[in-house]
């Protein structure tokens, strides 16, 4: 059946503006790092697709290696863009990115060099389908490559019209004002970064966000549900459907839903209760407090947790008494994974 977008789909979710620049993402967008492998039925990719736009959601973000397998969310994504979304493309933010490891040999085993960037890209508009992305990103710091290659590369992608926009992502404060600086130099402004951060994983609050809003550039969180940790998901017990037990899962780790975590969680989780949330709905919120946070990522397994984490959106403010109660459980929890990039060192 032709897919019809609803007519409202542009009254429900506030717009924000990155950073200085003119562009306006959602408040909440769609990230394609789970559920949209090969692993998962194309049925439930096309309602979680089609739920999110339904609702306001522009903005989907990939990388070249999300799946299982690697690359095969880009192919099912385009091959769903190409059925559903195709006269829609304009009313898209498709943004993908390239910095972990991706294809064999020296040259696809991830960073920031010249070859790699440029060679990805290329790959991933071809699984896309697409000429062009609409924000590229360096995923990750790469302290074997010289900065300026990594920004000359960024900048050579925006004047070879592959991408409109340039993004980085779990680059530390000091390596964001370098490479601002140098794209700056070559007329190609920085538009984002994308830094993992949530109610236990607070690195960005240290000066992140003082960096990136002396650039003008925005912020756009990932994981800001601590992958189902900041969910009624763990609240009482690992489920079966978990995803530490599914493919493609294991960024989720064991001792990541550590007791202490999990008391936490739950406390949180009553907090969340008197504001008339659920857990999920009162972290989202709270990554979005600051102005200078343009968007918060989501990943959803069902239509039902877009349509939940959206409601998000009709709560949030916070009193000051609120958000003194939260930092007392909103502690590091040890769940990190992009802590050696964004602190500039690596193996």
């Amino acid at each position: 059946m032709t897919y019809t977008p609803a007519p409202t789909r542009y009254q429900r979710i506030p717009y924000r503006r990155v950073g200085r620049s003119g562009l306006l993402l959602p408040a909440l967008s769609l990230g394609l790092w789970h559920n949209f492998g090969d692993a998962t039925p194309v049925d439930t990719q096309r309602a979680l697709l089609r739920t999110a736009f339904d609702l306001g959601i522009t903005h989907f973000d990939l990388a070249n290696n999300y799946g299982p397998p690697y690359g095969s969310a880009e192919s099912n994504f385009g091959r769903l863009l190409r059925e559903d979304f195709a006269a829609y493309r304009d009313e898209l933010i498709i943004s993908t990115k390239a910095g972990w490891d991706m294809w064999p040999g020296p040259y696809g085993q991830g960073g920031s060099s010249r070859k790699y960037l440029i060679s990805s890209l290329d790959q991933s508009l071809a699984r896309l389908g697409l000429d062009y992305v609409d924000i590229f990103y360096s995923h990750r710091f790469d302290a074997d490559t010289p900065l300026e290659e990594t920004a000359i590369a960024l900048a050579d992608i925006v004047r070879q019209g592959k991408a409109l926009y340039v993004g980085i992502s779990s680059y530390s404060a000091g390596k964001t004002r370098e490479i601002a600086a140098l794209l700056r130099e070559l007329k190609v402004p920085l538009l984002i970064h994308q830094p993992a951060y949530n109610l236990f994983n607070r690195w960005i609050e240290q000066d992140l966000l003082d960096a990136t809003g002396e650039l003008g550039a925005g912020v756009i969180v990932f994981t800001a549900l601590a992958q189902g940790l900041l969910s009624d998901k763990y609240l009482n017990g690992i489920p079966q459907d978990a995803r530490v037990n599914r493919p493609g899962g294991a960024s989720l780790r064991p001792e990541h839903l550590s007791e202490a975590n999990l008391q936490r969680a739950r406390a949180l989780s009553e907090i969340a209760r008197r504001r008339g949330q659920s857990l999920a709905q009162l972290a989202l919120a709270w990554t979005l407090r600051d102005p200078r946070v343009s968007s918060a990522l989501i990943g959803a397994s069902r239509p039902e947790q877009i349509v939940e984490n959206v409601a998000a959106l009709d709560n949030l403010a916070f009193s000051a008494e609120e958000l003194a109660e939260i930092d007392q459980h909103a502690v590091e929890g040890g769940i990190n994974l992009w802590e050696k990039p964004s602190t500039d060192w690596q193996d």
